[in-house]
């Protein structure tokens, strides 16, 4: 009895020195490749405090990450997480001398990911010997391929709402998943029905999460031993819900395809968010990814083509003379043709303009579709092209006889 009444006052006592009591030798401050082995010297449970000091915010720290390895021999330990070491030493005492089960079902991760620019405590409450590992990723490839998912599925997200394979995947997935529903409800049967169980269940919700992180914890463990069960189990669910959804066949309703687009590009945008720990950049990314999804798509043809021509620009060909002939025939006719239509049209005074030429008759004749060149006037240019021919050939002549 006397025992009891002692250990009782000493619990009072202990749980009356909170954070004071508390030694701040026991705070270690790490960074980059520090290593911390903790020898306990008379096996008895101390408590230490394991910080990081976050850095400040620059755009080339946007995909790193810093880890916390625990490398424990018995996993016999407590762990508690805070932003200082007095938010730690208050959970700690909180949990060690209260009536509260929380210490019970308490969380242990040997890989502890830390905010690389908030300062983060880890406190380890053991009596066995353990080592403790700060690592810092310069660019976690985790975090660029969570950035890249995100991406693609953003942009992607229309193709695959109307993508027939991706809806038997999605559909033999969701089946294969909703299947552990029916687990439940065999399980839900074993119970009896009653006011009480049903209170039990509604208010166990810290054993159900305590078996859920077990399981959890240990799953490769339960695909190891039970590997040919789960097998056949996944393939026998995903046959019956490929079944269901070749029976009921793809989508087609416009809308259901809007609300998968919509859903899968949400999807997209928590990816690139939680893809680091640089909030303000993750949502920089998403404005611009926002801002380049919508603009015009004339726009986006317009720059292109502007980009080629400024990469490849196009090719000048000369014309031969051929070529010059044709086309200046070509241009002077349609000319010609235009200038017709015009003097034929209500926009010209016929009159007016016949007031300011000489031969009015000559200008009746062309509007009527006849030439505008005279007689004379192509036998007089017939006859200067030939004397110009003739005055070039007899060059040549010559200096080909100079040259000789």
């Amino acid at each position: 009895m006397c025992s009891f009444f002692y250990a009782f006052s000493l619990g009072l006592l202990m749980s009356s020195c909170l954070p004071g009591c508390f030694s701040y030798n026991n705070v270690h401050y790490l960074d980059h490749g520090d290593i911390v082995n903790f020898k306990p010297k008379l096996s008895i449970r101390e408590l230490r405090i394991f910080c990081y000091l976050g850095k400040p915010k620059y755009i080339i720290h946007i995909w790193q990450s810093v880890v916390l390895q625990i490398n424990h021999f018995t996993d016999d330990y407590n762990q508690y997480e805070g932003p200082s070491p007095e938010a730690v030493e208050k959970e700690f005492f909180e949990n060690k001398y209260s009536w509260s089960v929380n210490n019970i079902f308490s969380t242990k991760q040997k890989s502890i990911k830390l905010n690389p620019f908030n300062t983060s405590c880890i406190g380890i409450d053991s009596k066995d010997p353990y080592t403790v590992h700060l690592n810092i990723i310069r660019i976690d490839f985790w975090k660029l391929l969570l950035l890249g998912v995100g991406v693609l599925l953003f942009i992607s997200a229309g193709k695959l709402s109307t993508n027939t394979l991706f809806h038997y995947i999605c559909g033999v997935s969701l089946g294969i998943c909703a299947s552990c529903l029916i687990l439940i409800y065999f399980v839900s049967r074993i119970f009896p029905r009653k006011p009480l169980m049903y209170g039990v269940l509604g208010c166990g919700w810290t054993i159900v999460i305590y078996v859920v992180q077990i399981l959890w914890d240990n799953m490769r463990t339960i695909i190891a031993n039970y590997k040919s069960y789960v097998i056949w189990y996944t393939v026998i669910t995903g046959i019956i819900s490929f079944i269901l959804c070749y029976r009921w066949g793809p989508v087609e309703n416009p809308r259901t395809k809007n609300l998968i687009k919509w859903t899968l590009q949400v999807l997209g945008l928590l990816s690139i968010f939680f893809s680091s720990h640089f909030q303000e950049a993750a949502m920089g990314q998403i404005v611009i990814l926002l801002i380049s999804y919508n603009l015009p798509k004339k726009w986006v043809a317009a720059r292109k083509l502007i980009g080629k021509k400024k990469k490849f620009p196009p090719k000048v060909k000369l014309l031969s003379n051929d070529a010059y002939y044709e086309q200046g025939v070509r241009e002077t006719a349609k000319a010609l043709e235009e200038l017709r239509e015009y003097c034929s049209s209500p926009k010209c005074n016929q009159w007016k303009t016949a007031l300011k030429i000489k031969d009015v008759k000559r200008f009746a004749s062309f509007i009527e579709g006849n030439s505008h060149l005279s007689d004379e006037e192509i036998l007089e240019y017939e006859t200067s092209v030939q004397g110009e021919l003739t005055d070039d050939e007899e060059s040549d002549f010559t200096d080909e006889e100079e040259s000789f």
